[in-house]
């Protein structure tokens, strides 16, 4: 590291204020030249303990960091951040944009921990869900009937706008739990269910508990590929629920990559690939608008609300994309320079699998299988049917699919 470069504390600061910091934190605060905070965090130092010159973040508050740090280079500034910075906090900001070396951060216990303590729940099997800055609808894909949830709270309306949507998707009948300025002198816990949440606001700094529960006509999601085919609302252009878990099973989704679904119909493949992990990220490419606004409100519904539409026909709205690490192809394989475009797009180790029900793309597909390698199949799926007074097989089409992992000396 480069000497002249100041390092940046970052010290973690509860609802309890300068009596709840270890000395160490205060050793640094103490010292600072520059106390960088939100208006409630350098509210909590005392100025005769803290003479440093405070600043408070602007708003955007990520662009402004860089130049904020630059303006100051040379003097010892301190950041506060509630809880634990490293947690759902301004440290990851800081490490993006300015460098993890420059960091040193002095955590607190995060409010998460703080929660746990308080409800006698584990920890480490406690899923905790962020809506700070994040869209509502996200909420939706961590709910499991009897799972319990923390929720990170962006302000007093939270709990609110939770109850609404829990009413609304038809888990009325989650237990809430608000527990407010975790820590502090002020801590208060409010308690009621989704269906008769009374309280409109509640105090700004706060976290949620639920303990889900599905309403009986509720129709049950689990956590793997291939949600019942009622889940979408479609027009017919809809990866039926077997084939699309076969589908996700050749596409092997991991944490953090990037999928094109090319020709997304109703957009279930991108959906349930970004269902998989929170860090899967999915691009949905459909040329019909009305398709496009479909996709947009399943995405919403089924909780991956980060699901990126893109209105125009393939292959010339995949340009200017970023790289996939996958690329599923579900209607359009005809369309002339698809499969180049998108084999292009592809560097090597990322897969590629495309679908179709046609002759014609079926021949196409066999060309390319024949090329590259790869795996081609054929999926029949029948259905039991009445027939008469008795019982016999409705087979739907069949489809082909073909899969492949670009190699490394594949161009």
């Amino acid at each position: 590291m480069n000497a002249a470069i100041s390092v940046v504390s970052v010290v973690g600061i509860g609802a309890d204020g300068w009596d709840g910091l270890p000395e160490s934190s205060r050793r640094v605060l103490r010292a600072a030249e520059v106390l960088i905070g939100a208006p409630r965090q350098l509210g909590l130092l005392p100025a005769a303990d803290c003479p440093g010159e405070r600043i408070t973040w602007p708003s955007p508050l990520r662009p402004a960091v860089p130049g904020l740090l630059a303006a100051h280079e040379g003097r010892a500034i301190a950041v506060l951040a509630s809880g634990d910075p490293s947690f759902h906090g301004i440290a990851r900001t800081l490490a993006e944009t300015a460098g993890a070396e420059r960091l040193r951060v002095h955590p607190h216990p995060s409010s998460v921990s703080y929660a746990c303590a308080r409800l006698g729940w584990p920890l480490d099997a406690t899923e905790t869900v962020s809506l700070v800055a994040r869209p509502l609808a996200g909420l939706s894909a961590a709910l499991h009937d009897g799972r319990r949830l923390l929720v990170l709270s962006e302000g007093a309306d939270t709990a609110a706008r939770v109850a609404e949507l829990l009413r609304a998707t038809g888990w009325g009948g989650t237990r809430i739990r608000v527990l407010e300025q975790l820590g502090g002198p002020a801590e208060r816990l409010l308690d009621g269910t989704a269906a008769d949440w009374p309280h409109e606001r509640t105090d700004a700094l706060n976290v949620l508990a639920l303990d889900c529960v599905r309403d009986p006509d509720t129709l049950r999601l689990g956590a793997v590929p291939g949600l019942p085919d009622e889940a979408y609302e479609h027009d017919g252009q809809l990866t039926k629920r077997y084939v699309r878990a076969a589908t996700l099973a050749a596409l092997a989704p991991a944490p953090g990559e990037l999928l094109w679904d090319v020709g997304g119909g109703s957009g279930s493949i991108g959906v349930e690939w970004m269902r998989t992990h929170r860090s899967c990220r999915a691009i949905t490419v459909e040329k019909s608008p009305e398709r496009a606004a479909r996709i947009a409100r399943n995405a919403d519904a089924l909780g991956v609300p980060g699901l990126k539409v893109v209105t125009g026909p393939a292959p010339a709205s995949l340009t200017g994309l970023p790289a996939p690490d996958a690329i599923f192809i579900g209607g359009g394989l005809t369309a002339p320079g698809l499969l180049d475009t998108c084999w292009e797009a592809l560097a090597p180790g990322g897969r590629l699998v495309a679908n179709t029900v046609t002759l014609e793309s079926e021949a196409l597909l066999a060309q390319w299988y024949g090329r590259h390698g790869g795996e081609l199949i054929r999926l029949a799926v029948s259905t039991a049917v009445p027939v008469g007074g008795f019982t016999g097989w409705r087979q739907a089409m069949p489809v082909t699919q073909w899969s492949v992992t670009k190699g490394c000396t594949e161009e």
